[in-house]
């Protein structure tokens, strides 16, 4: 019998470090040994980016499954529960976290044909997700690059069907190098010779990148604002390509920033036609998607009793500038169509820019209350020196010692409609929806 799956990834944590080292030689060389799972895959969609990958993900899941297709979908970190990472196709068709025995079992199987070998934590956890792959039918795997995408763990697939690049921005410069050019670079790793791509929504030098490697290796490239775009008009959502007009329900996920990657998303399934998304199953997809602690409302749960009447509590995992300008922009909609002080509470990882974050919230935000992460696995901005960010940059702050804490102090001062906005970190949206929901959360 498999061990406990909390005991066996803290296991795995001990053994193999949890550091990134951007290099494809030590998955290579377990795949091998595992009889490589990796070629066994139904057609990948592999999906780059900094910002909207997971979301983009999400709206293929859900076209896919509209249209009667069986999906696999590998992304990270994961928010409440490992198995959040590899999602599985049931009996009934519908992607779910693989259950944890399962998980446990295939965990213990490369463990023991790595037999000791050098391997980081993301490389040993991303062979097992194959292995799950390989051996569970699907009509087509989603897949999310973990960090860059060139030296990326999951760049060992060779013949996806379709490479997406989601919006690139300044993120893990540490890794990915010091300026827009160098991340755009890294992303544009995935891109293969003949294999199709499609290109969101980019700033011109994230695009001379990418276009430029497209060209050098022959991949053929739809690109937002040259081939297609998406827009809100009316109520509705708005796709617009050299063949086509789609007048579509705007997307269950909030935010302008949505649309983008919407449809980005209906770009790359207009193209994949062995997969037959038809019309019918574009628009059920923007409908019916879910994806957790991207501009999600929190209503019934552990976290109600400690808010002030008349309070809405929203969360988001975004943690970089340019994610902080879609979440405010998406605050400033609702703002104007239903006016109500906005409070935040915000906790950000330590290589995260707090400032570059924080500033798009200026003139939004009444109050801010910074907190602790906890459980992280790397240093995070203690609460003082992210408070000491936000009042240099004019915010009345206070800090708290953790998520529900700052909630008590907002009920205890704050009279009236309220909306109160945790973010700054997917960390930080894991571990309030594991209180929320009143679940054990496994550590990323």
């Amino acid at each position: 019998m498999a061990r406990d799956l909390d005991a066996l990834l803290a296991g795995l944590k001990r053994l193999h470090p949890m550091l990134i080292d951007l290099s494809l030689g030590r998955i290579e060389r377990l795949l091998a040994k595992l009889g490589h799972p990796e070629q066994r895959l139904p057609p990948v969609i592999h999906i780059a980016g900094t910002n909207g990958k997971g979301s983009t993900a999400a709206f293929l899941k859900a076209m896919l499954e509209a249209g009667g297709r069986r999906a696999h979908v590998y992304t990270s970190p994961h928010l409440v529960r490992f198995a959040e990472r590899i999602v599985v196709p049931g009996d009934d068709g519908i992607a779910r976290p693989i259950e944890e025995a399962r998980l446990a079992e295939l965990l213990e199987r490369v463990e023991s044909i790595n037999a000791g070998d050098p391997i980081t934590f993301f490389e040993i956890t991303t062979a097992a997700a194959f292995l799950a792959f390989s051996e569970i039918a699907a009509d087509a795997l989603v897949l999310e690059v973990g960090l860059g995408g060139e030296f990326d763990a999951t760049n060992v697939v060779a013949r996806p069907a379709m490479c997406i690049i989601t919006p690139v921005a300044m993120d893990h410069a540490e890794k990915l190098g010091p300026d827009i050019r160098s991340v755009a670079a890294a992303k544009a790793g995935i891109l293969k010779a003949g294999v199709p791509a499609t290109i969101s929504l980019q700033s011109d030098e994230a695009l001379d990148v990418i276009t430029g490697t497209a060209r050098r290796l022959g991949s053929p490239c739809t690109v937002w604002g040259r081939d297609f775009e998406a827009f809100a008009q009316r109520g509705r959502l708005v796709y617009q390509s050299e063949d086509e007009v789609m007048d579509l329900p705007l997307p269950a996920l909030l935010g302008r920033h949505q649309i983008v990657n919407a449809g980005t998303a209906i770009a790359a399934a207009r193209q994949l036609k062995p997969l037959g998304f038809s019309d019918r199953a574009v628009e059920l997809g923007l409908t019916s998607v879910k994806w957790p602690a991207r501009m999600q409302r929190l209503s019934a749960g552990r976290l109600s009793d400690r808010l002030p009447p008349d309070a809405e509590l929203w969360l988001d995992g975004g943690h970089n500038p340019h994610c902080a300008q879609a979440i405010a922009q998406a605050l400033a909609d609702l703002e104007e169509r239903a006016a109500k002080p906005l409070v935040l509470i915000v906790g950000m990882m330590g290589l995260k820019d707090a400032a570059g974050f924080l500033a798009p919230f200026r003139g939004l935000a009444k109050r801010l209350i910074t907190v602790p992460i906890p459980g992280a696995h790397e240093a995070p901005h203690s609460p003082e020196a992210l408070a000491r960010t936000a009042i240099a940059l004019g915010f009345s702050v206070a800090t708290a010692t953790g998520v529900p804490a700052a909630l008590d102090r907002i009920k205890a001062s704050e009279r009236g409609p309220l909306r109160i906005l945790i973010c700054g970190s997917l960390y930080l949206a894991g571990h309030v929806l594991a209180l929320h929901e009143g679940l054990t959360p496994q550590g990323n």
